[in-house]
């Protein structure tokens, strides 16, 4: 996929339907995210491929965003993909938690600002 708006539009789109997956795995609640493995590898593959995406937005769409840590956001996703044995779901959920909710606002926002894919 070439760099540009139209790329922009797709991988906001895949952003949106991972933050949706994830509201729907965990229900926003922290015992339905803790009680179930599954949940958790569901979570945490999710955010894998969300901040997969993230990465390869424009810098002209991040920049429309400067509140967001890009680059904390790349950081977690390399400590998500690499600590197959060491993964923090305590930390996990604190992103779920107190991450996301900003970031599927601004997903929202740049994905407004794009206009809808055609």
């Amino acid at each position: 996929m070439n760099p540009g708006p139209e790329a922009d539009r797709v991988l906001l789109a895949h952003m949106r339907d991972c933050l949706d997956r994830i509201l729907e795995y965990t229900n926003a609640e922290r015992a339905s995210f803790y009680a179930s493995r599954l949940v958790q590898d569901a979570v945490i593959r999710n955010l894998q491929t969300l901040t997969e995406s993230s990465q390869r937005l424009s810098s002209e769409i991040k920049g429309t965003e400067p509140q967001i840590p890009w680059r904390e956001l790349a950081g977690f996703r390399n400590v998500i993909v690499h600590g197959y044995l060491g993964i923090d779901v305590e930390a996990v959920w604190l992103v779920v938690e107190q991450d996301l909710p900003a970031l599927s606002e601004a997903v929202d926002r740049m994905s407004t600002h794009l206009g809808p894919l055609g």
